[in-house]
């Protein structure tokens, strides 16, 4: 029998004070009904005693505290998973908001699901193909992996992350590949260019969409990527599926995160964000991966805007600490045309190494990756030089590297949001591409792949 109380004490803002009330455990669900016999969901933030402070997931405004009642409901937030999810757009809540018939679920499955043990862990070793060759090529993403994507305001990172939904693969498998979507703190235009975006593409059949609008309540910001991790995990370790996990924007949970402190009124840490902010952000990142005994894996690629683009603020540096690596978008190449603008310098995948090679890629990846990023480096220096001292300063060699970095930026980095290239075709650009330099100067790459990729006369 569920309990219900009279007993609202105050409401002030999104947080609602509930005395004499028994057996609540924190995080658990409640509902608040009101005189008109319609329901408003909350969440237990704090317990004193018999006094239960709970945090409403849509607007406190109307409520009446003499004549509401709250009834508590023994779990927390959960999501009903079931494979017909597959295609299916939800709201942030986990409620089906594309016009079609409700999820009948197979299970219930609370969405604060734990991190991977350890000791459970499967190392990430295989090649994932995202079409784009700064990706593929030069921070290549694994299996497994957590490689989340640097942004700023005002950058494309919503198209990038719409091209990798859409062309994201497993090569050399016969293992089902599903894309997991979270949306968090998005405006209503952006929503409606992800989703008529992959019905246009197809690749809605494949993909889980949750959608949080910026509208939407705080509260239920963070419970958006907990509800698509937790539709993850069931695709992955139930049903065996390699599963793509896309989340933009984290600065918006954080935010929220930042905003239910403030109400709690907490002690803040850095530039204001609650001292649990690492941990908080480690108890999501950590459910990603691949597990011993199991077929299915998680890879999560988290998108991040960098406020001022200041890649030291706590949300990219704490998020940097627990992943495997970052991909930096960059506002001069953007300002340039080229798209996606992915500054590949800063830019690491410190799991690429395990991914590429003969039998998962091909023999000559290594080799290339590493001579792309020596020559590009040595000609941007040379580039800073002509800027300083004149073109005419610079000995020929120098000359050739600035020539190589233009046209590296022009033909490798700049491929727009529609090519989706194969890793052979980016391998074969960037040879045509180290071809503008002599052969003396390939010394990352081993004479005998040299030799046999090496592009010949004519």
């Amino acid at each position: 029998m569920i309990k219900e109380y009279k007993t609202i004490q105050e409401v002030s803002g999104p947080l609602m004070l509930i005395k004499k009330v028994e057996g609540v455990k924190y995080d658990e669900l409640g509902e608040i009904e009101l005189p008109d016999g319609s329901l408003r969901r909350c969440r237990v933030l704090e317990i004193d005693e018999d006094n239960v402070l709970v945090q409403l997931f849509e607007s406190s405004a109307g409520i009446n505290l003499a004549d509401s009642k709250v009834r508590f409901l023994g779990h927390g937030v959960q999501l009903g998973v079931s494979s017909d999810m597959l295609g299916r757009v939800f709201s942030g809540m986990g409620e089906v908001i594309d016009g079609g018939p409700r999820i009948i679920p197979d299970k219930m499955l609370d969405i604060n699901g734990t991190p991977i043990n350890p000791a459970a862990r499967n190392y990430p070793s295989e090649f994932i193909q995202t079409g784009v060759s700064t990706i593929d090529g030069l921070n290549t993403l694994v299996r497994g992996q957590k490689l989340p994507i640097f942004s700023g305001s005002g950058l494309p990172h919503a198209n990038l992350a719409a091209q990798i939904a859409r062309q994201a693969k497993v090569r050399g498998t016969s293992t089902n590949f599903a894309v997991v979507f979270a949306a968090i703190g998005i405006t209503f235009e952006e929503a409606d260019y992800f989703i008529s975006d992959f019905k246009k593409t197809g690749a809605i059949d494949r993909t889980v969409m949750f959608i949080n609008l910026a509208s939407d309540a705080a509260i239920e910001r963070i419970s958006t990527p907990r509800m698509a991790l937790t539709a993850a995990e069931y695709l992955a370790f139930e049903q065996n599926m390699h599963v793509l996990v896309i989340m933009t924007d984290i600065t918006n949970y954080a935010e929220a995160l930042r905003e239910i402190s403030a109400a709690r009124k907490e002690v803040p840490g850095r530039r204001g964000y609650p001292g649990y902010l690492y941990t908080d952000l480690a108890t999501m990142y950590e459910r990603a991966g691949r597990k011993l005994d199991c077929e299915g894996s998680i890879t999560m690629i988290p998108i991040l805007t960098m406020p001022e683009d200041d890649k030291t603020h706590p949300i990219p540096d704490l998020t940097g600490y627990i992943t495997e690596g970052q991909i930096i978008l960059s506002r001069d190449l953007y300002r340039k045309g080229i798209l996606p603008p992915v500054d590949v310098l800063p830019s690491l995948s410190r799991l690429k190494d395990k991914g590429i090679g003969e039998g998962k890629t091909r023999e000559d990846h290594a080799g290339t990756m590493n001579q792309l990023f020596s020559s590009y480096s040595r000609g941007k220096e040379a580039k800073e030089l002509m800027v300083v001292l004149g073109e005419a300063a610079l000995t020929p060699i120098d000359r050739l590297y600035a020539k190589f970095a233009d046209e590296f930026e022009k033909q490798y980095v700049n491929q727009g949001f529609n090519e989706n290239r194969t890793i052979e075709q980016t391998l074969d650009l960037g040879w045509s591409l180290l071809k503008i330099l002599p052969r003396a100067e390939m010394k990352r790459i081993k004479p005998a792949v040299l030799d046999k990729y090496w592009p010949k006369e004519g």
